[in-house]
């Protein structure tokens, strides 16, 4: 297998080290990840900057005219949450570019899949505001280029807060489908089961709020009673993977009960439905576990898996939110 993993010490500029989102995240990821016995086996690359001009095809002029702004300040809060430092609009341009181009690399057979380890983080920004530790959409900017070419993209999101600016982006189109499973009640506070999509997007966008404590055995329900057997129907060119390590039972700002090695089986159970993965990294903010997590999802990607002991007992059963995504959906998909 030919796995790239997009990295780069630009990544570090987006800093604020009093903030759950800071660079030492990609320092304890590298270091585990350099650590693993198949290293020598995955190429790292450099990320290409995205075009200015790719943002406006998915975010509002407002939005990026902001985030430009701020970037030639030092220090600067779009909300309590989210930070702006210098230079930010070029490093979260490098973010989504280095995840367009080995999307691009894996749709073009050159490479066969990828993990970006891209900062800052995503899924929560949506088509006219930057939130949630987020700036520009990074996966949303990739299968939006995607799709410019015809292809057809799942976006599977396992971070245990909802990716409400991925689902609002893409709520009524029908050539990228938004799978996610997240805590609920939680911040941000959408994802009900009842959100589907709208217009030609009816049925596209598929939510399973979990109550807190939810585990592997449950999100194993999730996976092989709706989201696996939908993705198959929906037949994607290429997944993307919103990789969020807040949903390990040990994260300070999680919820869930899953263990670091079910994130490589979760990656598994997709690879049945599309060999081309390409993950970009959301949320995870235990130092001690979400290196340990990458390189579970890594390991399955290159295809040298590797088991960490790490267990818990969690919430075993998903059986009412599976009935009522069925119920829910059932009129758009064979379940």
């Amino acid at each position: 297998m030919t796995t790239h993993v997009v990295y780069s010490e630009i990544f570090h500029k987006h800093d604020n080290s009093g903030h759950p989102e800071n660079a030492k995240r990609l320092l304890v990821m590298m270091n585990e990840l350099q650590h693993a016995p198949f290293f020598d086996e995955v190429t790292i690359v450099e990320p290409e900057m995205l075009p200015e001009g790719s943002l406006y095809e998915i975010h509002s002029e407002r939005m990026i005219e902001q985030i430009k702004d701020l970037s030639l300040q030092d220090g600067s809060w779009l909300d309590m949450d989210t930070y702006v430092c210098r230079s930010d609009y070029e490093t979260a341009r490098f973010a989504a570019g280095g995840l367009v181009q080995v999307c691009k690399q894996v749709m073009a057979s050159k490479i066969d899949n990828a993990f970006s380890m891209a900062r800052p983080p995503g899924h929560h920004a949506t088509k006219t505001q930057s939130m949630g530790f987020c700036l520009f959409n990074n996966a949303a900017l990739a299968a939006h280029a995607l799709t410019k070419e015809g292809k057809r993209v799942l976006i599977f999101d396992n971070d245990v807060h909802h990716g409400n600016g991925t689902q609002d982006i893409f709520y009524d189109r029908n050539d990228v489908m938004y799978q996610s499973f997240h805590l609920y009640p939680h911040y941000p506070g959408t994802g009900a089961i009842e959100e589907i999509g709208t217009g030609a997007g009816e049925g596209y966008t598929i939510n399973a709020p979990l109550p807190h404590g939810t585990g592997n055995d449950a999100i194993i329900q999730v996976l092989d009673k709706v989201f696996l057997p939908i993705a198959r129907q929906f037949k994607p060119d290429l997944i993307i993977v919103s990789s969020g390590y807040d949903s390990h039972h040990a994260d300070p700002l999680g919820g869930f009960t899953l263990t670091s090695n079910f994130f490589g089986e979760m990656i598994a159970k997709l690879q049945e439905i599309q060999p081309k993965i390409v993950c970009t990294l959301e949320g995870g903010y235990n130092l001690s576990w979400i290196g340990k997590c990458l390189v579970s999802q890594i390991g399955q990607l290159i295809g040298h898996p590797v088991k960490f002991n790490d267990s818990i007992k969690g919430e075993t059963t998903a059986k009412s939110v599976v009935n009522n995504i069925k119920n829910e959906v059932g009129t758009y998909w064979k379940l």
